[in-house]
């Protein structure tokens, strides 16, 4: 137990060590020998290492300071286990009140994509800077657990500080990527940096340094480039803009903790699927995935967080090879290794509450939204039973202090007596405004320009139509003031301008005529139409595809160019997006395409190179080139510069110039035929973490007619959606993992539904090999009188499967998640032409329940493995 006397020494002295790192002298030391972690999976992971492989050690040309060891030595010999544990684990706010900060002392907490303090989403700075307050001095309150050791605050800073209403959003990674443009990432570090420490902030999780070799994966707009070159000469840019340069400002005033995220092969997994495994051997998997986090590491990252995928079958937060023997030890990294968001459940012989095995295998903080009490008592109980080394607590808890005490946080005090917190003015300043527009233009790429139609005279009449024109919530994407993105409205983005308000602004000035017509359906006739279309928001999970094809099945945008067109209307296409689409059919219908990838807060920095002048000139040139290479066909998953029969429509690098007199002719629009998701087992997800391809729920009262829909990409939005209003709401839920489930809310005594609808209704013998239907299931409450369940139904109604509930699951346990099967293969069965609702759930009166991991599957279960069995007799 550290006492008040002593720590106060220490705090002074440390104080003093902190002001040598200005001078780039020391405090970094070698990996703390961990050779007593004996529990996690080596053997298994062994079987990925390569002697023939070396990792190259990262020099960040700082030294060891012996001082501050001791110091450490001091502090760590004066904690007690229980202190010890509190400093590992990283609870979430949305889950954690104040009282147990000051019961634990945990040493840091985050807030999630969805969380904001007080859960007020349209928090201001004054009401974040209130609420780290309070957290700080719960932490060094030793009342109840004896540590005055401060916490620090965990965000997801990922495009500007993010979450935070009001905030500056710069470009998402894909479009600063193809900006080119090095010295920019790392003025937007130092601006993201400042935005945060004005909340009161310390720590953010960023930047990622993904390499993605395959575009359907739906975190693509966080990654910089296809391209290892570009990741690893912004990734070091970006945590010196964040954390400051070594030698000079590093980590001193504005400056915060950065993280180097996710490692490693984030990018590479088996058909882009978030979480999923990367198949590759040790050598791509060094000089591909891995090339980012050469520069972070040489330029300081302090942390850097472990990855949710697997590596060749094995995963990442329980591989110690990787975590341990290559990344502390052989590449050198000083720092700490945090873990995503409940990421240790994957590990073998884990679950939410508890995980040796991650800890073994050198994950030093864990994050633990919910769960983090049972977590943090059951981690004691290993440490005590010797299943987690004494010496493995004792390094991660090492390694988290040196980056805290590095940074300042014993002398800083509290968040708002600190000067860069209280110097709001920065916060969204105009320089960061300026900045935002800047990486706005130099992100933009021009694929076509026929007849050389750009730039556009600001003195003609033009006509800005398309869903995107003045919608902020899709120009900024996910990750932007909420998780998904999708809830978010103009009014969620007080400080931005729509790309249809910086077009406005700079035609008015210069005498011109400017329509808004979304559905363009125009009062007069434009010149020029400008289309500003693309896709939906969302974030991780929600965002992976199964087609390439820019709405596939539902082409409403390619309807709203060609009617222009046919209008005599030349079009310039705008199109907002995260990854490169397979949109052939878009282009042959435009004389200009751009695309403005997630711009985010500043559209008017589109205006600034699609408006010419007065006098006609263009005030700004296209700079930006492709940092992902764009599908010539819809099937070209995996395209990727240097690849054997590499082909695409246009290659990595490209991107016209106004110098550039070419005109483009037409692309083949023949796509081909993907299949819907499934496998030959005969299992077809319907909602695993995701809705399947193609699909949307649809909530519906029975008595008015009146639905909601929401799409593959949209899903639901994190606050709830509801049919009328009041009959049924729809919201997320967590089961496993973070809004993987859905709850459906019944509100009222009238008759409403919620199906899982196909975009397209399918073939009835597509289903043949469905067996049951397999789901997790939780009754809120206990079962209420009506509750129906109609399984693959055609439009008419008829279903293969109908029945009541009530009686099956009358049993279950209220509040309790439970796996429940409906048998399909039914001597009654009807063989349905066609189907259009995977399943259909109805209900009324007052209840929820949830559902989640949905599944037609072609195997049977019986209830011994415990397994909620509804037979054909039901």
């Amino acid at each position: 137990m550290i006492s008040t006397k002593s720590s106060k020494t220490l705090i002074k002295t440390i104080h003093n060590k902190q002001k040598l790192a200005l001078l780039g002298l020391a405090l970094a030391t070698t990996a703390y020998a961990t050779a007593a972690d004996t529990q996690s999976p080596s053997t298994t992971q062994n079987k990925n290492a390569s002697s023939a492989v070396q990792w190259p050690f990262v020099n960040t040309g700082l030294k060891r300071d012996p001082e501050l060891e001791k110091m450490l030595d001091q502090i760590l010999a004066r904690m007690t286990l229980q202190q010890k544990v509190a400093q590992m684990i990283q609870p979430e706010i949305g889950y954690m009140s104040v009282a147990q900060m000051r019961k634990y002392g945990f040493g840091s907490y985050l807030n999630g994509g969805n969380t904001a303090p007080y859960g007020r989403k349209q928090a201001t700075t004054d009401v974040w800077l209130k609420y780290a307050d309070e957290m700080y001095e719960a932490s060094v309150d030793a009342s109840q657990d004896g540590s005055r050791i401060p916490t620090i605050w965990g965000t997801d800073a990922m495009h500007g500080h993010s979450n935070v209403y009001g905030a500056t959003l710069f470009p998402h990674n894909i479009g600063l990527g193809a900006a080119h443009d090095p010295e920019l990432i790392h003025r937007i570090g130092v601006a993201t940096a400042k935005e945060v420490a004005a909340t009161g902030i310390e720590w953010s999780f960023a930047p990622t340094v993904a390499v993605v070799r395959d575009d359907r994966w739906g975190r693509t707009y966080e990654s910089y480039s296809e391209d290892p070159a570009i990741v690893k000469a912004y990734a070091g840019q970006m945590v010196s803009g964040l954390q400051g340069t070594l030698g000079k400002d590093f980590l001193q005033g504005s400056s915060r903790i950065a993280t180097a995220k996710h490692f490693v092969g984030d990018g590479g997994t088996e058909k882009g699927i978030d979480r999923g495994d990367t198949l590759i051997d040790e050598q791509g998997l060094r000089d591909i995935h891995a090339a980012g986090y050469m520069t972070a590491i040489a330029a300081g990252v302090q942390s850097v967080m472990a990855s949710f995928n697997s590596w060749n079958g094995v995963r990442l937060h329980g591989h110690k090879y990787l975590l341990t023997d290559v990344l502390k030890n052989q590449m050198g990294f000083d720092g700490f290794v945090v873990s995503d968001w409940n990421a240790h459940t994957f590990v073998a012989g884990c679950d939410l509450e508890q995980c040796a095995g991650a800890i073994n295998a050198g994950v030093d903080v864990l994050m633990v939204p919910e769960h983090f009490e049972a977590f943090y008592h059951n981690t004691i109980r290993q440490v005590e039973q010797g299943i987690i080394p004494q010496a493995r607590i004792d390094d991660a808890v090492r390694r988290f202090l040196r980056a805290k005490i590095r940074w300042g946080l014993l002398s800083r005090g509290k968040p708002s007596s600190r000067l860069e917190s209280v110097q709001n003015a920065v916060f969204n300043s105009q320089a960061h405004k300026d900045l935002a527009r800047e990486a706005v233009r130099k992100s933009l790429v021009l694929l076509k320009n026929n007849q050389q139609i750009l730039p556009l005279s600001p003195k003609s009449r033009v006509l800005v139509a398309g869903d995107g024109a003045d919608n902020i919530a899709k120009q900024a994407g996910g990750w932007s003031v909420s998780w998904q993105g999708t809830d978010n409205t103009n009014a969620d983005f007080p400080n931005a301008t729509s790309i249809y308000q910086g077009i406005r602004q700079q035609v008015e000035a210069a005498g011109g005529q400017v329509e808004l017509a979304v559905d363009g359906d125009y009062r007069k006739k434009p010149d020029v139409a400008l289309v500003v279309i693309g896709e939906k928001p969302y974030a991780e999970w929600f965002g992976d595809i199964q087609q390439l094809e820019y709405q596939h099945g539902d082409k409403t945008d390619l309807a709203l160019i060609k009617k222009l067109k046919q209008q005599g209307i030349p079009v310039v296409t705008v199109f907002l997006t995260g990854r490169p689409l397979w949109t052939n059919k878009e282009i042959n219908a435009s004389d200009a395409f751009v695309v403005a990838w997630l711009p985010g807060s500043e559209g008017q920095g589109v205006a600034d190179v699609l408006l010419a002048d007065n006098a006609g000139k263009a005030r700004y040139d296209f700079q930006g080139k492709l940092s992902f290479s764009w599908p010539k066909y819809d099937h070209q998953f995996v395209l990727n510069k240097g690849d054997a029969n590499y082909d695409p429509l246009f290659a990595y690098g490209y991107g016209l110039t106004y110098a550039d007199k070419k005109d483009l002719g037409q692309f083949t629009e023949q796509g081909s035929k993907v299949a819907v998701a499934g496998s030959d087992d005969g299992i077809q997800p319907l909602f695993v973490r995701n809705l399947a391809a193609d699909m949307a729920w649809v909530l519906s009262d029975n008595s008015t007619g009146k639905s909601t829909a929401q799409n593959a990409t949209l899903i639901t939005t994190p606050f709830g959606v509801s049919a009328d209003g009041t009959s049924l709401a729809m919201q997320s839920v967590n089961l496993s993992y973070q809004e993987d489930g859905r709850q459906l809310r019944w509100n009222s005594a009238a008759k409403a539904s919620a199906s899982l609808r196909y975009i397209e209704p399918l073939s009835g013998s597509d289903f043949s090999k469905a067996k049951a239907l397999r789901l997790s299931l939780r009754l809120d409450q206990p079962v209420p009188a009506e509750l129906n369940l109609g399984v693959l139904c055609d439009q008419q109604g008829l279903c293969q499967r109908q029945l009541s509930l009530v009686k099956a699951l009358a049993p279950l346990k209220a509040g309790v998640w439970h796996t429940v099967e409906v048998a399909l293969d039914c001597a009654d069965s009807p063989k349905l032409k066609r189907v259009s609702d995977a399943l259909i759930f109805s209900s009324s009166g007052q209840h929820s329940l949830a559902v989640a991991e949905m599944v037609l599957t072609a195997q049977q279960s019986t209830a011994a493995n415990g397994t909620i069995v509804v037979g054909c007799a039901n």
